[in-house]
C-alpha cells in the first residue's frame, strides 16, 4: 500500500510514526484540518469569512495549510500574494506573524530593505505557489484603485527597489512548450483504487500545465528535461512521463521516500 505526506492513499487515514488518525476526533486538541484549510482558503479574498473564523479563534491567524507536495501557505501568505492588504492587516491585528512578503504588500520599504540587507539573497526565495517577492508587490499594485496617494507612492518605490536587486523575480530554469506539446501530457492518470486516487494534468488559467490530485487545486508544472517536469515551490519533486505514439501513457512522480506510478485512464 502506497502512502504520501502522511496520508494513506486507499483509506485516507492521517498517520504519523507512532499512531493513526482514523478521524478528526483522534487529533484533538489539534484544530480540525477542515477549519485550517477553510481559513487559509478564505484568506485569498473573503474578508468577511476570515473575520468570522479568526474572530472566533484568533489562533487561526497563523493557520498553515499544505496544498500538496509541500506547497505550504499561511493565511497571511494567502492574503499577501493576492495583494489583499485589508485581509493581511486584519490577520496581523489578530496575531499573525509577519514575514518579508507581508512587509512588501504593506509598502513598508525601509523594513524590506533592512531585512534584505541583513539576509542577502532572501529576496530570491519564492513564497507560496512559487510566487516571487516581486510578484507579490505587483499583485498589490494591481489593486491601486483601492489605495490612497501615499500607498501608491510607497508601492511604486517598493517595485523600483525590488527591480534594482535584479533577482527578486527569479524563477527556476525551465524549457518552453508549444500548445501541441502540452496536449501530449494532458489527461488523467490513476495510481490507486480510491475514487480520488487520480492525478489530473491540465492547463490552468494562465495556460500553464498543472497537476493535482483529483478534486484538489493544481500545482504549476515546468519542463526541466526530456518529458520531465518540476513543480512550483516543490523543488524535491519530479514528474517523468512515459510516451508512446506521441501521447503520455504513464507518469512517475518522484519525491523523497516515494516513487509513484500512475497510468493514463
Amino acid at each position: 500500500m502506497s502512502s504520501i505526506a502522511g496520508v494513506d492513499f486507499l483509506t485516507h487515514r492521517f498517520t504519523d510514526s507512532s499512531k493513526e488518525y482514523h478521524d478528526e476526533s483522534d487529533r484533538y486538541p489539534a484544530l480540525k484540518l477542515e477549519l485550517i484549510r477553510e481559513v487559509v482558503g478564505a484568506s485569498h479574498g473573503n474578508l468577511e469569512k476570515v473575520k468570522e473564523l479568526v474572530g472566533m479563534r484568533p489562533e487561526l491567524a497563523n493557520a498553515t495549510w499544505d496544498w500538496g507536495w509541500g506547497d505550504i501557505e499561511t493565511a497571511l501568505g494567502a492574503a499577501g500574494h493576492m495583494g489583499r492588504r485589508d485581509i493581511a492587516e486584519y490577520l496581523i491585528s489578530k496575531g499573525a506573524r509577519q514575514d518579508l512578503f507581508s512587509y512588501v504588500i504593506l509598502g513598508q520599504v525601509e523594513v524590506v530593505q533592512t531585512i534584505i540587507e541583513a539576509n542577502p539573497g532572501i529576496q530570491s526565495i519564492a513564497g507560496p505557489h512559487g510566487i516571487t517577492v516581486m510578484q507579490h508587490a505587483r499583485n498589490r499594485f494591481r489593486r491601486s484603485d483601492s489605495m490612497d496617494a501615499k500607498e501608491i507612492a510607497d508601492m511604486k518605490t517598493m517595485i523600483s527597489y525590488l527591480e534594482s536587486l535584479g533577482d527578486a523575480d527569479a524563477k527556476p530554469p525551465r524549457q518552453s512548450l508549444t500548445d501541441e506539446e502540452k496536449e501530449i501530457y494532458i489527461g488523467e492518470y490513476r495510481y490507486g483504487e480510491g475514487e480520488r486516487d487520480v492525478l489530473v494534468v491540465s492547463l490552468n488559467m494562465r495556460k500553464m500545465m498543472s497537476v493535482a490530485r483529483k478534486g484538489e487545486f493544481g500545482k504549476a508544472m515546468y519542463k526541466v528535461g526530456d518529458h520531465t517536469f518540476g513543480l512550483e515551490s516543490s523543488p524535491s519533486v519530479r514528474l517523468s512521463f512515459t510516451i508512446a505514439d506521441d501521447q503520455a501513457m504513464a507518469v512517475k512522480l518522484i519525491e523523497p521516500g516515494l516513487d509513484l506510478i500512475a497510468n493514463r485512464i
